[in-house]
């Protein structure tokens, strides 16, 4: 069997979609996409195409490292996020040639119950409303959801931002009771000035956790700012690579690493982070914000990681206008929520398949999504 083809589609709401075609008729689904630079993604796919014609797909590790090494320059969210969506199609390709679920070719699922917990988002970019919509999360099933922390915050700022930020999440604490998660993201948005007060003052409310408390260049300053916090802090949405991941573990900053498999070089590399995370006793909740195939390969790699404790998904996010992430899907269920938990797909490969019919129409329309821009009130550029 030898590779023939990659096929890309960029669909709404924020997507791109990769195939992996042979010349025996299989094939393999993959996202490889950054949000806002989903073209710039889609040039590097087909650059990497190059080394990828006339391949045997099957030899998924082998061609990771052609795509990693041969190309001397590495590492980053364009390049990274290529190769993720590669090898997510490498495997989904693998799994359906063999009539297997990718997690069977990675060693086989370790919980006898195939489930996996979720958590969805509520209150928007700029966080409102947070109770209301934490109590509709928790009727439909979900034991756990997340928030924007705050919004614009600048790098020294009024301690009334961190007053407000807390009372949003005093508020969705008292909308849900102390047993439901509460998951808090400060986006990057919080300077280390800041984040040392507000990490502190966020204790009595016994988040689930705090993700991206700093953004990804200043992560060691973590070491100064949040030891003794009596919570687990997260962090690796923007990480791509396990070399990222090692230098924060081995220093003991963080809690639960984030990798998003659409980012960080896919499940290949996802798999080495699990296991270098498990080594260090810190857990794994893999970051998707994304469509359906980052959840499934996302839930193929909790099912074979120890240490995996929750899974992100954005089923209703405030981004998915026009389309949602089981829109593209032939069969709906395989990537269901009930009562806030999702079944590890089954079915060959990723498990879901992609309604190529549809895919062929909405990319007609396709998108192009940028990052809101943000500023402060003096005119200077907000992280967003």
């Amino acid at each position: 069997m030898r590779i023939t083809r990659l096929k890309t589609w960029q669909v709404p709401p924020r997507w791109l979609f990769l195939k992996i075609e042979t010349d025996e008729g299989c094939y393999g689904w993959g996202e490889p996409v950054i949000e806002g630079r989903a073209a710039t993604v889609e040039a590097a796919v087909h650059e990497l195409a190059d080394y990828l014609i006339g391949q045997d797909p099957h030899r998924i590790e082998h061609l990771w490292n052609t795509l990693y090494r041969a190309g001397f320059y590495r590492g980053g969210p364009i390049l990274m996020s290529a190769i993720a969506g590669i090898d997510q199609a490498l495997w989904d390709l693998k799994g359906r040639d063999l009539g297997v679920p990718v997690h069977q070719l990675l060693g086989g699922a370790v919980r006898e119950r195939m489930r996996m917990r979720m958590y969805a988002w509520t209150g928007g970019d700029r966080p409102s409303e947070v109770g209301a919509g934490a109590r509709e999360l928790v009727a439909r099933g979900f034991t756990a959801f997340k928030m924007n922390g705050t919004a614009e915050m600048q790098i020294v700022d009024s301690h009334r931002k961190i007053d407000e930020a807390v009372a949003r999440v005093a508020e969705a604490r008292e909308a849900v009771g102390p047993e439901v998660g509460i998951s808090i993201d400060f986006h990057g948005r919080v300077h280390r000035p800041m984040a040392k007060a507000l990490l502190r003052e966020l204790e009595p409310y016994h988040p689930m956790f705090v993700e991206e408390p700093l953004a990804p260049e200043h992560l060691p300053a973590l070491k100064h700012i949040a030891d003794g916090l009596a919570y687990p802090l997260a962090t690796g949405e923007r990480l791509h690579t396990r070399f990222e991941f090692r230098d924060l573990l081995a220093e003991g900053m963080i809690d639960i690493v984030q990798p998003d498999l659409s980012h960080c070089d896919g499940i290949s590399e996802g798999l080495k982070i699990a296991a270098l995370a498990s080594a260090h006793d810190v857990a794994l909740a893999p970051h998707c914000p994304l469509g359906p195939l980052t959840l499934a390969a996302s839930l193929q790699l909790d099912a074979v990681s120890h240490n995996a404790f929750i899974q992100e998904q954005s089923m209703g996010i405030h981004y998915n206008q026009g389309n949602d992430v089981l829109d593209y899907l032939v069969d709906k269920s395989a990537l269901a929520i009930e009562e806030g938990f999702c079944a590890i797909p089954q079915g060959p490969g990723l498990g879901v398949e992609i309604d190529e019919a549809f895919v062929e129409e909405r990319a007609k329309l396709g998108h192009r999504w940028r990052n809101p821009v943000w500023s402060h009130e003096d005119g200077s550029i907000a992280e967003w």
